[in-house]
């Protein structure tokens, strides 16, 4: 089974600085674990996929306009505390094993080394509508 694991930010559940304060040894710690943790999902052939999200000024929101061109607009909008900050796509057996690799992933290192413990939700990627019973 797929799933995805969405890592989320909160800055008001966060208690650490944002990132663009941590020091450059930090910031380079916590994307080598990312990288390790990867390698060793790719080695052990459930990693389907994984990426870092831009901050979420970079973001567009767009929506079809009946006939005529979309409508983009800037998004999330600043007063936003609540984004997603990256995402994996994972392949394993059970749904444990996904909890496990997000229990992981959610302790990759912040400032001082420290485990950030980003809430990381766990998602069942639809591979067929659902059946009635």
């Amino acid at each position: 089974m797929k799933y995805m694991l969405l890592m989320q930010f909160s800055e008001k559940a966060a208690d650490f600085p944002k990132i663009d304060e941590w020091k450059p040894e930090e910031i380079q710690a916590h994307i080598r674990f990312m990288r390790d943790t990867n390698t060793r999902l790719a080695e052990d052939g459930e990693l389907v996929d994984a990426q870092g999200l831009a901050m979420p000024e970079t973001a567009r929101i767009v929506r079809s306009h009946s006939g005529g061109a979309p409508v983009v607009t800037e998004g999330p909008f600043p007063e936003t505390k609540e984004w997603v900050a990256g995402w994996w796509i994972v392949d394993c057996d059970t749904e444990r094993r996904a909890v496990e690799i997000a229990a992981a992933v959610s302790a990759a290192p912040g400032p001082g080394g420290k485990p950030l413990n980003m809430p990381i939700e766990v998602r069942q990627v639809m591979s067929a509508p659902p059946t009635e019973q």
